[in-house]
């Protein structure tokens, strides 16, 4: 099944792809549904890793964008068996994509962070709710055993400049995470509130855990391994 969801995967049109500093492939600017067919420049390529990678049922998979993609998991949470299947600049629309690679091998545990991206290309936060659930019910039911554990998305800090898109967001990463609120509820799955760990004292991502006001450094990482610790 990995062979053949590798073949498909590098047919995937180069529309959705571009060079680091070239054009993105975007939706009309006036849909109000935002850029939802933008792929990063490496999904087709980490996708075909993951899809070369053996299974086990004992897995516990991290599933999500950058954030996620930016630690070693195995050493962060000395896990042997957690697998990073992050992928930097990824949507909910790109994991719903990939999520068969992740559902196949019927894994432990699914940790999902995944949503700011989505927020910074202007997707409505419905849409990312209602994408969220539909990876929830799909993950049920392909994978009936697997544990869910839904993380609620970090705040950002405008105090820097890189990621201008992502800032000043405060009020639609607040209605994302109360959609993930809601959905851990409705389907009886993890809330892993992660978001509360990160503030500052005005509300900010603490600027002593990112070095750009929307990914994490080392420390922050180690706050994310002290939250996750209950889960594992």
């Amino acid at each position: 099944m990995k062979k053949v969801l590798s073949i498909i995967i590098t047919l995937v049109p180069a529309l959705f792809l571009h060079a680091q500093t070239g054009t993105l492939a975007r939706t009309p600017p006036t849909s109000p549904m935002g850029d939802t067919n933008y792929r990063p420049p490496t999904y087709t390529q980490r996708l075909a890793l993951f899809n070369s990678y053996p299974n086990s049922t004992k897995d516990v998979i991290f599933l999500g964008n950058s954030i996620t993609a930016g630690t070693d998991w195995n050493e962060l949470l000395q896990l042997p068996t957690a697998r990073n299947r992050g992928i930097s600049g990824d949507l909910t629309f790109g994991v719903l994509q990939r999520l068969d690679e992740v559902t196949e091998g019927h894994p432990a545990k699914i940790f999902i962070l995944i949503g700011i991206n989505d927020i910074g290309r202007n997707i409505p936060d419905s849409l990312i709710t209602r994408n969220h659930e539909s990876m929830i019910r799909r993950i049920q039911q392909a994978s009936p055993s697997t544990k869910i554990y839904f993380q609620t998305l970090l705040p950002t800090n405008n105090t820097f400049t890189q990621h201008k898109d992502h800032y000043n967001k405060d009020q639609h990463i607040a209605a994302v995470n109360d959609g993930i609120r809601r959905l851990t509820e409705k389907y009886h799955i993890t809330l892993v509130d992660l978001h509360p760990h990160f503030l500052d004292k005005d509300g900010r991502l603490n600027a002593a855990y990112t070095m750009d006001g929307l990914h994490l450094n080392d420390k922050g990482y180690q706050v994310w391994r002290t939250a996750l610790q209950p889960y594992l």
